[in-house]
Parts: C-alpha cells; sequence; structure tokens
C-alpha cells in the first residue's frame, strides 16, 4: 500500500518551488528513501544514547586513556555497548569518536584508523546508519584563545574525510559550545563531504551556550549555513531543554534533534547515577515531539532502556507538522535582530564604523588601531543601534585582511549583529568566513557580475544580504525601474537557495539638492518592494540631506516618511537625538510601543524644544525633547566635518558605576574614563590610562579602587546576562593591561601575591582545558598569582604542588562523567594530607549538590563565580 500524501510537506514544497529555492537535499549522498524523508522533516529519526556512561559501568575508562582508543583495544566491547543500542531501536548509532581530533589524540592513533575501527564496530552491530561523531576541539578559538579560525577548520576537515572514508552515513557535530566552531566543523563537513550533516550544540540552565549563544541564533544561524538536521544534545534534562527545543523548532529551517541527559548526575554507592528513569524521560520528550522535533535520542546517563522508550514513542507517527518563522534574521553569537512577517518592528543599522569623512577612524584603521573601532560600536549600541555597519574600505590599506580583523575584534567586545559593508567580494568573504553568527552583508546589486560574485559568498556562509537597486545602467530614476531591479536580485538569490527573508531591498537614497524630483520615487518604490516582493527595506538616510543646511532637520523628515513608506532597516547614525524622537514616534504610530508607554516614559516632563527656546521651559525639559542643547548631544564631540562621534568616557557614569574612592577623588574624571576602557573591552588605551592615573597616586589604590571594582562590576553585568564570556574576557584582558603597568612600576611580583596564590588543575584522565584556562585568566586579571598545573593531572601531583607554593585554595576542572571518580580522589587526598587547603570545582558534568557529593568545599558555575568565590575565600582567610 503507498505511504499517504504528507499534505503539510507538499504544501512547503510548493511554495518553496514558487519561491523558486532548488532542492536543499540536491546532490547530497542519502543512504536509503528513510533517511531522506528524515532530511525533509517527514519521518522520525532513533538515535543511540550515551557511551561513556556505559563504559564506566563496564569498568573501561582508565585513567589518562581516550575513550576512542577503545574502539583498538577492546572492540567487542563498543560493537556490544552499539548492538544494545540497536536492539533497542536506535537506526542511527554514533561513531566512539568524541574526541578523535588531532588535538585530543597527540600522536597516540591518527584520526583516520580511529574512524576507520569506530565505524567498522558501529557496522558490526547492525546499525542502519552510522553517524561519524565530531566532538568540540577542546581549545577556544581567536581571540579567546589561541586555536584560529582556519586551524579549526583544518582540524574538522580531517575527521570528516576519515568520516567518509570509513563508510559512514551522516556527519554528526555534536556537543558544540561555542557558535564559531560550530561553524568551522559545519563548513569542514560541506567541504569536504556530500553526506548529510547534524549539528547540534549544548546549552545551560541559563538557555545559552557557555559563550552565550541563545537557540534562536544556533538554530538560525546553522541551519542557514547549510548543516540539514540541527538541534541540542548533552547538558541538561528533557524538561530543563523542553525551552530550548521550542526555540530551535521556531528558528530552524531543517529538521530539529534533540538528546537530552538523563536528568542530573549524583554520586550512589561511588557510582554515577542520574536522577530521571526512562518513563520520565519518554514522557518529556512526547511533548517535544509533539512540538516538531523528528529526530531523538539520549545523552550523558542515557542508556538502552531510554532508547526503547523513544522507539515506542515515535513508532507509526510521522512528525508533527511545523512552519519555522518566516523573518528577516541577523545574528550574532550572542543576539539575534527577527523581522517577523506581518510586523512593523524597525531595527537600526548604525552608520559610524565607516571612514568617509571621518579622519580620526582613517587614521585609526590605518594604524592597526581596533579600539577606536570599538569605542564607535560600544556608543552605537548604549544609543540604541540593533545591528552595526563595519566598512574599512581605503586604498591604502588590504581591505579583506582589515576588514576580517575588524569584524573579530567587534564581536569579541560588542553583543550586536555586524553589517559587513564592502563592494570588494574577497573582503566581504574574508570577514563572513570566521564570523560567528549569521551576518548581512552589504551589498550586492543587480550587475549580473555582481550577483555572480557576492551571491555564492552569502549562500555558502548563511548570510543574509542586501540588495542595491542598481544595474548596468546605473541607477532607475522611477519606482519601478527601482522595482525591476529588486526582483532580479531576488530571483537570483533564490536561484542559489538563499530566501527571500533572507533579501533586503536598499531602493539607493539620492540627495534632494541634486536629485528632488526622486525622493519621491524612492519612497514610492520602498513601498513597491515591500507590498511585491514581501521584503524588507533598506535606506541610508542621512545622503538624502547632502548639499542642504540643517541636514538633521531634513533627514528626521525623510526618516518620517520613509517609515511611513515601509522602511525596515534605517542606516543612520543612533547617537542623534533628532534620529532618535522620531524613531520613539513612529513606534507609537506603527503600533510597536503598544499603549505608547515607551514614549510616554521618555517624553512625559518634556516640552516643544522650540518652546524651551522662547523660555518657556528649562534646558533639562528641552534636553529631554531633543534641543541641540540634550545631555546626549553635549556628550557628543563634533569631529570629522561635523559629525558627531561617541561620547568621551568621561561624559557619564553607568548605571551600575563603581563609586569613586576617597583617593581618587580627585581624578574622578580620569577613574570614570578607566571604567568606561574596562567595561568597553578596551585594552588599547589602558596603559596610558594607568600610566596617567599613577602620577601621584597609590598603585594599590588603582588596583582596589577600579581594577578590581570595575571587574566586579563585569561580573555583575555576567550574572544578570547582560555580558557574555567573550565580554567579560574582554573587559579581563583591559583590566590585565593596566595590571602589567602597576606591576612594572611596583616591581615584579609586588602586586599581586599576599599569600593569595591559587593552583588549578584538569583532574586525571581529563583533557578538556578550556573552561580551566579561563579561570585562570580571569583570576590573574584580579591579580591572583595562578599555578596552572595543565591537564590530566594526577591527584599527588596536585597535593604536591599546593605543599611547594604554600598553597591555600585549589581548583578543580573536570568536562566528562568519567572523571569526576578522578576529582573525587583529588578533593579527598587534598583534604586528608593539607589540611586547611579549600577546593573549588568546575565543569559541565557537576552541579552544586554534585560538587558538594563529591566533597568540594566551593562549586564555581562559571569563571565569575570562580572569582567571586576566590575573594571570598581570602577575605575569610587573610594571609598570616
Amino acid at each position: 500500500m503507498d505511504e499517504p500524501i504528507d499534505i503539510e510537506a507538499a504544501a512547503r514544497a510548493l511554495r518553496d518551488a514558487a519561491e523558486g529555492l532548488p532542492d536543499p537535499l540536491a546532490g547530497l549522498r542519502i543512504a536509503d528513501e528513510h533517511l531522506e524523508r528524515v532530511l525533509r522533516g517527514q519521518d522520525f529519526l532513533v538515535q543511540d544514547g550515551a557511551m561513556g556512561t556505559l563504559l564506566q559501568e563496564r569498568g573501561l575508562t582508565a585513567h589518562g586513556e581516550l575513550p576512542d582508543l577503545l574502539n583498538f583495544s577492546d572492540p567487542d566491547a563498543i560493537a556490544d555497548i552499539h548492538a544494545g543500542y540497536v536492539r533497542a531501536g536506535a537506526e542511527m548509532i554514533t561513531t566512539n569518536t568524541f574526541s578523535a581530533n588531532s588535538h585530543k589524540l597527540e600522536g597516540r592513533a591518527s584520526v583516520a584508523d580511529v574512524y576507520r575501527a569506530a565505524a567498522a564496530n558501529a557496522r558490526a552491530a547492525g546499525a542502519r546508519y552510522v553517524a561519524g561523531g565530531l566532538g568540540p576541539i577542546g581549545v577556544l578559538l581567536e581571540p579567546l584563545g589561541t586555536l584560529s579560525f582556519e586551524d579549526a577548520y583544518g582540524v574538522f576537515a580531517e575527521q570528516v574525510r576519515a568520516v567518509v572514508d570509513a563508510g559512514c552515513d551522516i556527519v554528526l557535530i555534536e556537543t558544540m559550545t561555542d557558535l564559531r566552531e560550530a561553524k568551522a566543523a559545519v563548513l569542514a563537513a560541506k567541504d569536504c563531504s556530500d553526506l548529510p550533516i547534524f549539528a547540534s550544540m549544548t546549552f545551560g540552565e541559563d538557555g545559552r551556550t557557555f559563550l552565550g549563544t541563545p537557540p534562536a541564533v544556533a538554530a538560525a544561524t546553522l541551519s542557514a549555513l547549510g548543516a540539514h538536521v540541527v538541534g541540542v544534545n548533552c547538558s541538561l534534562g528533557p524538561a530543563e531543554l523542553e525551552p530550548v527545543a521550542h526555540e530551535l523548532l521556531r528558528f530552524a529551517r531543517c529538521p530539529v534533534v534533540v538528546r537530552p541527559n538523563a536528568g542530573l548526575p549524583h554520586i550512589v554507592d561511588g557510582r554515577t547515577r542520574y536522577d530521571v528513569e526512562p518513563a520520565e524521560f519518554a514522557a518529556v520528550m512526547a511533548r517535544i515531539v509533539d512540538a516538531g522535533a523528528s529526530v531523538v535520542g539520549g545523552c550523558c546517563g542515557t542508556t538502552p532502556a531510554f532508547t526503547r522508550e523513544l522507539a515506542a514513542l515515535v513508532a507509526g507517527r510521522t512528525p508533527a507538522p511545523r512552519e519555522p518563522v518566516r523573518a528577516f534574521t541577523v545574528t550574532s553569537a550572542q543576539e539575534a535582530v527577527v523581522l517577523e512577517e506581518g510586523t512593523a518592528d524597525v531595527a537600526v543599522i548604525g552608520e559610524r564604523i565607516n571612514p568617509t569623512g571621518k579622519p580620526k577612524l582613517k587614521a585609526a584603521l590605518v594604524a592597526g588601531e581596533y579600539d577606536y573601532l570599538v569605542g564607535e560600536a560600544v556608543a552605537q549600541q548604549e544609543a540604541g543601534a540593533r545591528v552595526l555597519d563595519v566598512n574599512v574600505g581605503l586604498p591604502e590599506l588590504d581591505e579583506p585582511v582589515v576588514l576580517a580583523a575588524a569584524v573579530e575584534r567587534l564581536q569579541a567586545t560588542v553583543t550586536l549583529p555586524l553589517q559587513v559593508d564592502s563592494s570588494d567580494p574577497a573582503a566581504v568573504e574574508a570577514a563572513v568566513r570566521g564570523y560567528a553568527g549569521k551576518p548581512l552583508v552589504n551589498s550586492v546589486n543587480g550587475k549580473r557580475e555582481n550577483l555572480d560574485a557576492v551571491l555564492p559568498i552569502v549562500k555558502r556562509y548563511g548570510c543574509a544580504v542586501v540588495g542595491l537597486t542598481l544595474d548596468e545602467d546605473g541607477i532607475p530614476p522611477t519606482a519601478e525601474g527601482r522595482l525591476a531591479v529588486a526582483e532580479r536580485i531576488v530571483a537570483a538569490a533564490e536561484e542559489r537557495g538563499i530566501p527571500r527573508a533572507d533579501v533586503a531591498i536598499d531602493c539607493l537614497v539620492m540627495a534632494a539638492a541634486t536629485n528632488q524630483d526622486e525622493a519621491r520615487e524612492i519612497l514610492r518604490a520602498v513601498s513597491l518592494v515591500k507590498e511585491r516582493l514581501g521584503v524588507r527595506t533598506v535606506l541610508g538616510v542621512s545622503n538624502v540631506s547632502f548639499g542642504l543646511p540643517q541636514r538633521g532637520l531634513m533627514n528626521a523628515t525623510f526618516l518620517a516618511a520613509a517609515l511611513g513608506a515601509g522602511l525596515d532597516l534605517p542606516i543612520l547614525n543612533p547617537l542623534s537625538d533628532r534620529y532618535r524622537d522620531t524613531l520613539a514616534a513612529w513606534q507609537v504610530l506603527n503600533g510597536s510601543d503598544r499603549g505608547a508607554a515607551a514614549y510616554v516614559e521618555r517624553y512625559a516632563d518634556a516640552l516643544d524644544p522650540y518652546a524651551a527656546r522662547a523660555g518657556v521651559a528649562g534646558s533639562a525639559q528641552a534636553g529631554a525633547a531633543g534641543d541641540p542643547s540634550t545631555p546626549a548631544l553635549r556628550a557628543c564631540a563634533q569631529d570629522d566635518k561635523g559629525a558627531a562621534s561617541p561620547a568621551p568616557a568621561t561624559a557619564g557614569a553607568p548605571a551600575d558605576a563603581i563609586p569613586i574612592p576617597p583617593a581618587l577623588a580627585d581624578v574622578a574624571d580620569e577613574v570614570r574614563a578607566m571604567e568606561r576602557l574596562i567595561l568597553s573591552g578596551r585594552k588599547g588605551p589602558m596603559a596610558a590610562a594607568t600610566e596617567r592615573l599613577l602620577e601621584g597616586h597609590d598603585a594599590l589604590a588603582v588596583i582596589d579602587g577600579v581594577f578590581i571594582p570595575a571587574l566586579d562590576v563585569v561580573g555583575a553585568r555576567f550574572e544578570r546576562g547582560a555580558f557574555f564570556l567573550p565580554q567579560l574576557m574582554a573587559s579581563a584582558e583591559a583590566v590585565k593591561a593596566g595590571f602589567d603597568v602597576v606591576r612594572a612600576s611596583m616591581g615584579e611580583g609586588a602586586a599581586a601575591d599576599d599569600g593569595k596564590a591559587i593552583v588549578l588543575a584538569t583532574v586525571q584522565g581529563d583533557i578538556h582545558d578550556i573552561g580551566k584556562n579561563i579561570v585562570k585568566m580571569l583570576l590573574e586579571n584580579y591579580g591572583y598569582r595562578v599555578v596552572d598545573l595543565g591537564r590530566d593531572v594526577a591527584p599527588e601531583r596536585v597535593v604536591d604542588a599546593v605543599r611547594e607554593q604554600g598553597v591555600r585554595l585549589v581548583g578543580l576542572s573536570a568536562l566528562m562523567t568519567t572523571t569526576v571518580k578522578a576529582m573525587e580522589r583529588t578533593i579527598e587526598l587534598l583534604h586528608e594530607q593539607v589540611p586547611g587547603v579549600a577546593v573549588f570545582v568546575g565543569g559541565a558534568v557537576l552541579t552544586a549538590d554534585y560538587a558538594r557529593e563529591i566533597g568540594a568545599d566551593y562549586y564555581g558555575k562559571d569563571a565569575a563565580e570562580a572569582a567571586r568565590i576566590a575573594e571570598r575565600f581570602f577575605a575569610a582567610h587573610p594571609a598570616i
């Protein structure tokens, strides 16, 4: 009997065909018809569960030995574990290769040999589909770590080639915490294989990855990049991951995989046990399946019993119809700007990172001083920009190199999505290749040569794109002419697999002084593009006023008219009060400011600025309404042909500013300036700023009155989700630059010991040291002396180091469940042989309860908490 027709899938296929989108599975080598239906979201797929849990139960996790090498030494045991999952109903078996990359193997075996043996073991178990598994490399990528994006790509490319050579059916990228690392893996999988790509990330209790990526960003980025299935695995139980799954389902343009842990770990009779039973696990997964997840499995703590429940759950069913949000979406690693169909949302693109007419910015770019760009970016973010344009086009620069460096520096310090702005396709590709997120490319135009050069880059790297309404004949003078070019751009994008939801059209603003008749045509063109094509629109607003007096008045008036015509993404200077006033009023008129709440809050006590000038209101009232004497404009210096530049660091203090200590009261402005440098992660100016502050002031006053309190503010912002790990570490690096100056002035070691030394180690058998390295960097920047013992450290070596160094506080890290026993033994030995020493622990597999169960004195859930633990400990236990 023929299978029933999936009406929803057929409707989606018809709609995609109408849009001109090619088949996303074209060219893939797909094992069979069932897997093809899985990749189209029409069938369920049951994946296996944990490997490490079962290895531990069988006593196969020897200290210092990679589980991947058991593919050689104990192939029958590995195949038997796989076979247990096959018998329970798993169709997809993951190779035992979580650590099988060149960095972790360290020459103990070749990558190709490990995958060959692992795939053979999976096949021997009777797996229907063998997925070649790739885990994280185990090293932080630049700028937080030392591994370059290209080196990460190379590591993954070697693994993917091994996956293909071993005869696997699927490339499985799993347990990723860094979106940039996941991107490197997906690109390597696309370039080095023709197999389906599954990519999943792991999210914490705050709903974000270790580096701050939320599910919506991960789903939008990875599915646009070309992963065929995206989702989540590890870290939490099914109940905790349910909201994560819903966000993934909303934003992923492909099927979604959900593979939770069996709850949280606990020590029971000396062994690690998880607190969710198979039936409870399946009950929660039933809700996730009903919401639309179509690939299901388990991670840490799950066993064939869990797989059996999942197989029964989906038996005889087809996946629930799902319709991902159809929206223009661009992201950084931490934030998404989503303009959904049918909404009137407006997203400002900040224009100030562009050297045209800005001598200071030009000089900074030529000198390679990216801190100036960071200052511009932070000011625009604080002023309400939602996307930042980045343009470094100067004839004397190597634009691909400089644009890529600028993008990397900016995404490490600000959380807004970036618009990569260049007319050079090579520069665009250099910048978007390693970008952590889904960037906006500005731009492509209607010229065939340009379409052929730029659109393949946009598609390959999963970007959104701005299309300029010009072609070989120039800029059409009429609205209909601009619409015709826009239609060609959208059609060309769809031919290459770029959905129109990822295309925004710029109808090109001309100067009213010389093209007055075209002003109406530009506005009409915006309306036509919105109505006929259904895409979002962009305009460079300030172009309209070139050559006219009172440019701010002209720009704000044109902005209001353009918003009324359907403008979604105005490119403008967000520091301008005129622009902000216009946008605030428009958000009331278009309904996005519900109840005019934001407008009333801002303007309730403000009078008309014209009336204020006539003496009806004081300067404070005038300021709120946008008069040139407003505080915001007073905080903007004039440079570069009259354009407003970011407020100087002394202009004001943030809401959570540090109190000015009495010893530094005479240099309050300098303290405030240094605080802003730290909060914005600008390490370049810190040395000079510290030197100025040390002139006539005690070094310890600078440390205790500026550095430490500013880092505390950073930690508080990190704790409440206003900062993420990249911003935390950028601020720490800024403080380090200041500390280096202080140490030099006081003599080596004088500023950072005082009995406050800490030993750090990744425990025996565990080679994952990313978290430990981040903790080390932050503690050092708080002024502590850190003794780093590295990774895979035996308990006895930790004890010896504590004795030799006279250390009273130890930090231990573990990523794998199988190495928590080594952590417990290390803690026990420390407490037994070095009475009085305290131990704090951290790692992905740990919880506060788990830490107590293994005897730890403190649990550090992240680097910021580790710094607070050290502060509390040394305050309570001062050196004698």
